[in-house]
């Protein structure tokens, strides 16, 4: 992973950045930038190998979208951002530095963008995505209008960028590659801190370290909001307490300023009860299942009402919650077999969303379909990995996603294929894209629970699942052909984690 130092943005805003072209514009972090810039009258071009889903939207927004990676594509651009996924030698990173033109990471560009706003950034190691997007639909439906970029599209905006006429912009903070310390929030969110991206970190003390150097840069007016059950950031916030700044926590913690107690997860959502300050607030439900998600609510629920926005209003805003694209995403049923997509590919996050997706599951198999993310996460939490994955009554593994990576002998997903504890005929690994579907159609019965699961590309094949489950008679031990596929998009345009 680049991990490359970030320049300070200042007072540089969106408009200053002129015509601006965007490497890898696919990806849901890119696209949502561009499509954030594009509803502001920006200028915008891209370049992309590979027909992403959110392209049609640009194009149809006015942008200008490149199917190769060239040169030419930077005439008459300005500015040039990329993400942390693009190699510094890229030909049009290279192109644009002989040119002269300012070159952006996606953060620093991202930060621009927020000049002028209240800006609510979310971080954490799990749960950033569905906690931006809870807190953007709640401020939206107290007539906010708020801007936001999420790292995932809110299903009934359709969207996962808007350039609102509010005075606050919500947006995702990535830790992976210290990029969240170019924000100056107005409220920070964190939601967790969990052993990952030690490859820019080095320990976990020095992870843990950035997210208080991260909350510290929160605006003095505002305030930090963090969880109460976690370790980690339970010890950040008494660190930021002392150093007197104002710190809201929550959980299920007796000590939490917001606190969940009677939780309940079933197939039908998830609901619990809430306390702020020892005073009930009433119950509080998700029409999505998940504990974990229950969390993650809690955090918006907390940010709301410290902005002052009713509890009604927050209570109504939660219950209509109708999810975020892969994140607990049911791509559809064939023959009594539902498909679904998530994007969790750490150990933690893992293990919550199987453990949901066991109770949607019921006494059919949970057969799950994972793209391990980054070498050096495969092999340094294998184990862990492996574990979350015997969750499952099946798995299906594919070879490790890691652009610029190099995979060691021994390392990668046949190693983590044999370390999960299922039975030799319950799990498989298959190097190839094109075999999974034929593979987990011949695996599957009705009543059964498939879920693709882990890196970006992975996301691209639940159609195909769903072409091959109805391509044979379930109960069968054939299998249907499989669609072509290829082997996923190039590693060259995909946004850092």
């Amino acid at each position: 992973m680049n991990t490359a130092q970030f320049s300070p943005v200042g007072t540089l805003s969106a408009e200053d950045l002129g015509t601006v072209h965007l490497i890898g514009v696919g990806g849901v972090g890119m696209s949502g930038l561009a499509r954030l810039l594009l509803t502001r009258g920006i200028r915008v071009s891209g370049s992309e190998l590979r027909e992403w889903p959110a392209l049609a939207g640009l194009r149809a927004l006015g942008g200008t979208i490149h199917m190769s990676h060239a040169a030419s594509n930077l005439d008459g651009v300005d500015t040039v951002v990329y993400s942390s996924a693009i190699p510094q030698d890229h030909l049009e990173l290279v192109a644009a530095r002989e040119r002269g033109l300012r070159v952006l990471h996606r953060s620093e560009a991202l930060a621009a963008a927020m000049t002028g706003r209240r800006t609510i950034a979310v971080a954490g190691t799990h749960g950033k995505t569905t906690t931006t997007s809870m807190v953007t639909l709640v401020l939206q439906r107290a007539g906010l209008d708020p801007s936001f970029v999420i790292g995932g599209e809110i299903s009934e905006v359709g969207s996962n960028a808007h350039h609102g006429s509010g005075e606050y912009f919500v947006a995702e903070a990535d830790e992976s590659d210290r990029s969240f310390l170019l924000y100056r929030p107005y409220v920070s969110i964190v939601t967790n801190i969990d052993e990952d991206h030690l490859n820019t970190y080095g320990d976990y003390a020095g992870l843990e370290a950035a997210f208080a150097d991260f909350a510290r840069l929160t605006d003095p007016e505002g305030f930090v909001v963090t969880c109460a059950d976690d370790p980690g950031t339970r010890r950040m916030a008494e660190v930021l307490r002392a150093e007197g700044r104002p710190v809201y926590t929550y959980g299920t913690a007796e000590d939490a300023d917001l606190r969940l107690t009677d939780i309940v997860s079933s197939a039908a959502g998830v609901r619990y009860r809430a306390f702020l300050g020892g005073e009930p607030l009433g119950e509080i439900q998700l029409p999505v299942p998940g504990s974990h998600l229950g969390l993650n609510s809690a955090a918006a629920v907390l940010t709301a009402r410290k902005l002052g926005i009713a509890q009604d209003s927050v209570v109504s805003s939660l219950a209509a919650f109708p999810g975020v694209r892969r994140r607990f995403e049911r791509k559809g049923v064939v023959n009594g077999i539902q498909v679904y997509d998530e994007y969790a590919y750490h150990p933690t996050s893992m293990t919550a969303a199987l453990t949901t997706l066991r109770e949607v599951a019921g006494d059919g198999q949970l057969i799950v379909v994972f793209q391990p993310y980054r070498v050096y996460r495969t092999r340094d939490l294998q184990a862990e990995l492996a574990t979350a994955l015997a969750i499952a009554d099946q798995a299906v593994v594919l070879e490790v996603f890691g652009p610029g990576e190099v995979r060691a002998p021994g390392e990668g997903g046949a190693a983590l294929t044999e370390a999960i504890a299922l039975p030799p005929e319950r799990k498989v690994f298959l190097p190839s894209w094109e075999d999974v579907p034929a593979e987990v159609a011949r695996r599957a019965r009705q009543g059964d629970v498939v879920v693709t699961m882990g890196a970006p590309p992975i996301s691209l094949m639940g159609d195909e699942l769903l072409d091959a489950l109805a391509g044979r008679s379930v109960g069968g031990d054939g299998a249907g052909a499989a669609p072509s596929g290829g082997a996923g998009p190039d590693v060259a345009t995909r946004d850092a984690e």
